[in-house]
């Protein structure tokens, strides 16, 4: 077995795992990160209805085109950008999922800067 394919299968593992113990609900949406080597892509999902709520990432529009989207002064701007839109549509608390990620560098920078523009956790 390769060595991405370990670590793919070893990331649906964690993303198993905390998805048992994390779920969105109407008064407290989950906040999902997804974390590419080029991108990171952020939304705020309502479970029991399965709708997505709001959505930002590195590749939508509003974030600043010369960063690229694979650091982390590009991780805060889309956490930025998130907790803007969802205070705009009165989202004030949501829940963390980290979707498997180690909440470490950009996973880190785009909940601290969603902290800071005001969401809580």
């Amino acid at each position: 077995m390769n060595v991405s394919k370990k670590r793919r299968e070893a990331r649906q593992k964690r993303q198993a795992r905390v998805r048992k113990k994390v779920t969105g609900n109407v008064d407290r949406p989950r906040l999902c990160v997804f974390r590419s080597a080029r991108h990171i892509y952020a939304q705020i999902i309502e479970d029991t209805s399965g709708k997505t709520l709001v959505a930002a990432s590195t590749v939508s529009k509003g974030v600043d085109s010369d960063k690229f989207g694979g650091n982390v002064e590009a991780a805060k701007a889309v956490g930025k950008m998130l907790a803007e839109k969802a205070l705009a549509q009165d989202i004030k608390q949501v829940v963390f999922d980290r979707n498997g990620f180690l909440y470490h560098g950009r996973v880190k920078a785009l909940a601290d800067a969603a902290r800071e523009a005001g969401l809580t956790f």
